[in-house]
């Protein structure tokens, strides 16, 4: 570690947790810290570098907590997530999905795991199905996309199997039991390492979704010229179910972005005219309404995003981190200014092909010409996997720290916990009100159909309501991580 390094290997772990912490939530709100941050999304880069195999970091989820936790307590770096192979595949197996390839199983353990797009004739929504999707989102993923996605889950009105009942009972439970163990894990990451946390939450933009999981990016091509209007309102109707998944897995204090990861919907996979009046219009009320309930959004520009710069510039101040994978760094530092901050900077081609004196190069181009007057972090253009050398991601680190050094620069005190802000009048497109008609966020049973079978209730019916909405948001909490997550 260089002498100028930003955190003294003699600092008690919590002592170094709250300095990385104050420095990127710094350079998140476009302040200038004691040094540029860096928080490389690693995935299963962290195998390579603890010497396990991408089977073990995709399959067995403990393993991969294990792994960030060493990789953390190695690299002098200020944020990681806990978890970056995030699809685990235990739990995709034991649902049944088609859509991985399984390291171990259906690829050799040493290649991260596949997502399979069907064939066009076989997505998983059918061009006629749109009007089935609108008029209930969550209802044509139970009985429609589900059982198409699922191996083992039958069709509605077909016989039942045990399968089909162990699909979602190992599911569901499975999915609880990973989700509920990311607090112990950014536990012993702050205990044992001094590292904070990096994204809270998911969320993909409805265009996007119908590409990825619904029709595949063909059909949606040939839907754009075919159906758009179906599509338009497709992208509508799953915009509140979108925005309360985001807001519902987002850091309760407000202080992480909520992780945002763009796929396909930029020139040149679609038109401008496509962008501006399906995906932008659909995305854009949401970021808005994230931001008013005290939300920041990571935009992921996966890929090359440069020619939409002037629309994310339409965005309130600091309601989004916009992060550079293909695009041009310095393109979208002169298009934001200092409105948002920018992460990013170093090509994971250099990491993976290059030599460390071709990575110092990057990182210092990147810092004197993007991150000089603070809002900047340092990261790969996109998730690294285990194609980067150790030697690459150290010279990445230590250049970050011998370059990124601001000699007027000061990290802001943690803020105080409060209540975050709620809008006086939501979105209408993104939070419905609770009289909307059709089926709600958070809801796979209504209660009005639940109470209808009930009868006369002698005690207290807010309660039995109550309990009732909680739990049944369970069941779409499970639907909706699967179409964004799994």
């Amino acid at each position: 570690m260089p002498p100028s390094a930003g955190n003294s290997p003699t600092v008690d772990n919590q002592t170094l947790y709250e300095q990385r912490l104050r420095r990127y939530l710094t350079a998140l709100r476009n302040g200038k810290p004691d040094c540029v941050p860096i928080r490389p999304f690693l995935a299963e880069y962290v195998a390579t570098h603890t010497g396990m195999s991408c089977q073990d970091v995709a399959h067995d989820y403990n393993r991969a907590f294990e792994a960030v936790r060493r990789t953390a307590a190695d690299l002098d770096v200020d944020a990681m997530v806990p978890n970056m192979v995030y699809v685990w595949t235990g739990l995709t197996q034991a649902i049944g999905l088609k859509y991985y390839g399984i390291p171990g199983i259906d690829i050799p353990p040493s290649t991260a795991f596949q997502y399979r797009e069907p064939p066009e004739q076989e997505a998983f929504m059918r061009a006629d199905e749109y009007d089935a999707l609108i008029e209930d989102p969550t209802g044509f993923l139970l009985n429609v996309w589900l059982p198409r996605v699922a191996e083992p889950v039958v069709k509605p009105g077909e016989p039942a199997t045990a399968a089909s009942y162990l699909s979602f009972v190992k599911g569901g439970m499975a999915m609880m039991q990973y989700f509920g163990s990311f607090g112990p894990a950014l536990d012993r990451m702050r205990v044992e390492c001094g590292m904070p946390g990096s994204i809270a939450g998911i969320f993909k933009a409805p265009m996007d979704i119908i590409a990825d999981k619904l029709r595949g990016y063909l059909g949606l091509v040939e839907d754009l010229f075919e159906r758009r209007d179906k599509v338009l309102a497709a992208c509508e109707a799953l915009m509140p179910h979108l925005f309360w998944v985001g807001h519902t897995t987002a850091d309760p204090s407000g202080q992480l972005p909520i992780g945002f990861w763009m796929h396909r919907g930029c020139v040149p996979f679609v038109s401008y005219d496509v962008f501006d009046n399906v995906y932008w219009a659909t995305l854009k009320p949401i970021i808005e309404e994230f931001w008013a309930h005290g939300h920041q959004t990571l935009f992921y520009a996966e890929g090359n995003w440069d020619h939409h710069l002037d629309r994310f510039a339409q965005l309130p101040e600091r309601s989004i981190v916009y992060h550079v994978d293909q695009g041009d760094l310095l393109k979208a530092h002169q298009a934001f200014g200092e409105k948002f901050c920018i992460s990013g900077g170093v090509s994971n081609v250099t990491l993976a092909l290059k030599k460390p004196d071709d990575v110092r190069a990057e990182v210092k181009y990147a810092i004197e010409n993007v991150g000089r007057d603070g809002g900047f972090v340092l990261d790969a253009g996109a998730i690294v996997q285990n194609d980067a050398t150790v030697e690459n991601i150290r010279a990445m680190v230590e250049a970050g720290r011998e370059f990124g050094q601001y000699a007027d620069g000061q990290s802001d005190p943690l803020p105080e916990p409060a209540p975050l802000p709620v809008p006086d009048r939501p979105d209408p497109r993104v939070v419905p009100a609770a009289d909307s008609p059709g089926r709600l966020p958070a809801t796979v049973v209504p209660w009005s159909e639940k109470r209808a079978e009930l009868g006369p209730i002698p005690g207290d019916e807010s309660l039995c309501r109550d309990v009732w909405n909680d739990i049944d948001s369970l069941a779409a909490t499970y639907l909706y991580q699967l179409l964004l997550s799994f």
